[in-house]
């Protein structure tokens, strides 16, 4: 009998351990008793009752990520392509998530395919290949809006690639060609331009750097040229007048010496043999010094007698 309660203690506390659980972090757990929905445990410790209560399903609230294979779509001028989409949703409500669809993943994956497709047969592939994020923007509210009963939201919708046919994709990178090269071509073009312009700007203001240089030397030897005449002239300035004052200097040392008619007479005579020395044919002798002529005449005649 000890045995037997020791036995039934033991089934107990494992039955007890067994049942206790604890939900982690971003994770829910929808409970049902007896086959019917009873309640969604949240972040915690929880214990269910054995073999009355289980748990439904094990749901995740982080925000999760499909890639869905590529889907052929028709576009309005009737271009066959492939697009694949990647779908970002969170689940906000486990219940309507457990029971809402059966599969949700695969009832995301057809309804995208059927709203792409309605969404890209309005438009045409030049429009379609430019407007990613408009129709990004479309697809996400129209899943947001058909998943809320699923207890699931729809975060993005982004279009990981758009294929078009191959003779198309040859068409459109002969485009992109023609258009590298004509933008290659228009920047050779302005590169050119603009090294001409900088070359011209560089004669243009060596020019006038060369124009500047020599008026700035044809000044200075101006300068140089009046600088050295107003010295010359300064020089022979100064010239005539220490002469000027030789002369005035030695008419003082005359005039202080007194120097009587004989003296003066002979300064005459050597005025009259200097004038005389030159090309003139014809000379006027002063009466002074026609008397002293006769006197020397006089005086020659003396001595050779």
């Amino acid at each position: 009998m000890l045995y037997f309660i020791i036995a039934l203690v033991l089934v107990l506390v494992i039955l007890v351990v067994a049942n206790i659980k604890v939900v982690p972090q971003s994770r829910a757990y929808v409970i049902e008793r007896l086959g019917t929905y009873k309640e969604t445990w949240q972040t915690g410790l929880h214990v269910k009752i054995p073999f009355i209560e289980r748990i439904s399903k094990n749901v995740s609230l982080k925000e999760q990520v499909v890639d869905f294979p590529p889907q052929p779509v028709i576009t309005k001028d009737n271009v066959t392509m492939q697009i694949d989409t990647v779908v970002f949703f969170q689940i906000t409500d486990p219940k309507l998530y457990t029971y809402g669809v059966e599969n949700p993943i695969s009832a995301i994956e057809n309804l995208s395919a059927t709203t792409l497709r309605n969404i890209i047969g309005e438009l045409e592939l030049d429009h379609t290949l430019t407007s990613r994020d408009t129709i990004n923007a479309k697809i996400r509210v129209i899943l947001d809006e058909a998943t809320d009963p699923w207890g699931i939201k729809v975060n993005r919708v982004e279009l990981k690639n758009i294929i078009p046919p191959h003779e198309i994709q040859d068409a459109m990178e002969k485009q992109m060609k023609a258009e590298r090269q004509r933008r290659e071509a228009i920047l050779r073009a302005e590169g050119e331009k603009a090294s001409k312009i900088l070359v011209a700007e560089g004669q243009k203001e060596s020019q006038i750097l060369s124009a500047q240089a020599e008026k700035e030397a044809a000044i200075l030897r101006a300068e140089a040229v009046k600088e050295a005449k107003i010295r010359e002239a300064e020089g022979e300035a100064e010239a005539i007048l220490q002469v000027q004052k030789a002369n005035a200097q030695a008419i003082a040392m005359i005039n202080e010496a007194a120097p009587g008619n004989g003296f003066l007479t002979l300064k005459s005579l050597e005025a009259f043999e200097k004038a005389s020395d030159g090309q003139a044919t014809k000379i006027i002798i002063p009466s002074e010094l026609q008397s002293v002529a006769g006197l020397a005449t006089g005086v020659a005649e003396l001595l050779k007698k």
